[in-house]
């Protein structure tokens, strides 16, 4: 798979005004000549495990979902990061030198900011609104990673295909293009249960099963 990748323009300058309203001008100037726009299409796979970190990665535009992969290539879902946010793992695996320990996908058409890492690294000190994007992305990631931990931890199969879903419908609307298989991969059970458990939903008057996809109308 090739990406296609470009620099950024100056009506992609407006659009990063929007997006990123506190970025000084000057640090809008710098993305602007170190920034590299990459467009993926649904379905595409923007990092890989293992896959050596030279740059970390914002959100334009789309939505992108990062799972963790096991060593027979079960995937996990961890969360989503949609326009105006930022990949704080790669940020981490980056500054660290070290390889991705997860998989980004492209969950629907989508635009992303690609820096360099030696840039990243400058902008800390030379720039705070920087600084602070970077330490609130961190915080924010965190926050959803302890979210997902204790719905896996603390919660039964139900609990957590609720929350899921839940999740799936804040980002994607009530209208959920997914199999019941792809459910099931995202939280490392079978087709069998998860189809169980949306049954059940059904018959609350939860959600709506249609083939291949889900209306969530709870």
């Amino acid at each position: 798979m090739q990406l296609c990748a470009t620099r950024l323009t100056i009506m992609d300058r407006k659009n990063l005004q929007k997006l990123f309203p506190n970025f000084e001008e000057g640090l809008l100037n710098e993305l602007l000549v170190h920034g590299t726009i990459i467009e993926v299409k649904a379905g595409e796979t923007l990092l890989k495990v293992g896959q050596t970190i030279r740059s970390t990665m914002l959100i334009i535009d789309g939505l992108v979902k990062l799972y963790r992969e096991d060593n027979e290539g079960n995937e996990f879902f961890i969360y989503h990061l949609d326009a105006g946010q930022a990949c704080s793992l790669s940020m981490v695996c980056a500054a660290k030198h070290e390889t991705s320990e997860v998989l980004a996908k492209a969950l629907t058409d989508a635009t992303v900011l690609a820096i360099p890492l030696e840039y990243m690294d400058q902008w800390m000190n030379k720039y705070k609104s920087w600084y602070q994007f970077v330490i609130t992305s961190y915080r924010q990631r965190f926050e959803e990673l302890l979210k997902t931990i204790d719905a896996i931890a603390f919660t039964g199969m139900d609990e957590r295909l609720e929350y899921y879903l839940k999740k799936q419908v804040e980002k994607m609307g009530p209208y959920l293009k997914i199999t019941h298989q792809e459910i099931a991969n995202d939280l490392n059970s079978s087709r069998e249960v998860i189809s169980r458990l949306l049954k059940k939903m059904e018959a609350k008057n939860w959600l709506t099963i249609h083939r291949n996809s889900i209306e969530w109308i709870k």
